[in-house]
């Protein structure tokens, strides 16, 4: 890597909204620490370095307590500071609560709520010793509503959300901006993972990643609190979320999540 250029971290970085935000900065002159835990990340870096950039990758699993520290260690071993980090790792889980393994998720909430607080505690401390610094978390438009058959990874969404918005106020008087990226249903790996192809949400039409991770960027650049990104549909339904009652959302949700319902 070359220390002419800013840093950027990308977790999450190996497919998907991950990697379209890995691409945005590599456009925008960035050079890129990026990390996954799926052996896609190598190929991953090399489109991305066709393109120009510099990349370092850390296969590590961020579910883990040593996971993080080992993702950390090699972000210090860079001697270089952090511009920049998108904290996008995440997974997801469809399902009735009382059905699905506990083990699925409790991986929902160390990977993203317990990952994303301890990575965001050791980046924002080195930010804040330079009073400088950006980062964008990756929440949902599903923060924004009770998750029927995917009552976990909402209330994960929603954890982050707060966070964020906390995190906001109490450094609104320095350097450090923090973003929190809304994606819809957008068309990545996720509901295959999340064992909800069969469902109304799985099986729809969903929104263009790289649009979605173009919006966030540019968010994020701002200086943005947040962004409801990707199409008109999924923005016209962050408005609604706004004011429609938590029991006609978990309702709403129930008939897009519940297994079956895309048939």
């Amino acid at each position: 890597m070359t220390d002419t250029k800013p840093l950027a971290v990308v977790t999450g970085a190996s497919s998907g909204i991950g990697h379209e935000l890995a691409k945005q900065f590599a456009e925008h002159g960035f050079d890129l620490l990026i990390c996954a835990e799926d052996v896609g990340l190598a190929a991953a870096a090399d489109g991305l370095r066709a393109g120009g950039a510099d990349v370092q990758t850390v296969q590590s699993d961020l579910s883990t307590y040593d996971g993080v520290e080992q993702l950390y260690a090699a972000i210090a071993q860079t001697g270089r500071p952090v511009s920049a980090a998108a904290l996008n790792a995440g997974v997801g889980q469809g399902g009735a609560f009382l059905e699905t393994v506990l083990a699925d998720e409790l991986k929902i909430i160390a990977l993203n709520v317990t990952s994303t607080v301890h990575l965001a505690k050791r980046l924002l401390t080195d930010m804040a010793a330079l009073d400088d610094g950006r980062i964008l978390i990756t929440s949902s438009i599903a923060a924004t509503m009770p998750g029927s058959f995917q009552a976990v990874y909402n209330a994960s969404k929603s954890f982050l959300q707060s966070f964020a918005e906390a995190l906001q106020n109490e450094l609104k008087d320095t350097g450090i901006t923090i973003t929190s990226l809304l994606p819809g249903p957008t068309e990545t790996n996720f509901f295959h993972r999340a064992d909800m192809k069969d469902t109304k949400v799985g099986s729809s039409p969903k929104d263009d990643p790289a649009a979605v991770a173009q919006q966030g960027f540019e968010a994020l650049m701002s200086g943005r609190d947040k962004i409801i990104a990707g199409s008109v549909k999924t923005k016209v339904q962050g408005v609604a979320n706004k004011v429609l009652p938590d029991k006609l959302k978990a309702a709403v949700h129930r008939r897009m999540a519940e297994p079956g319902s895309g048939s």
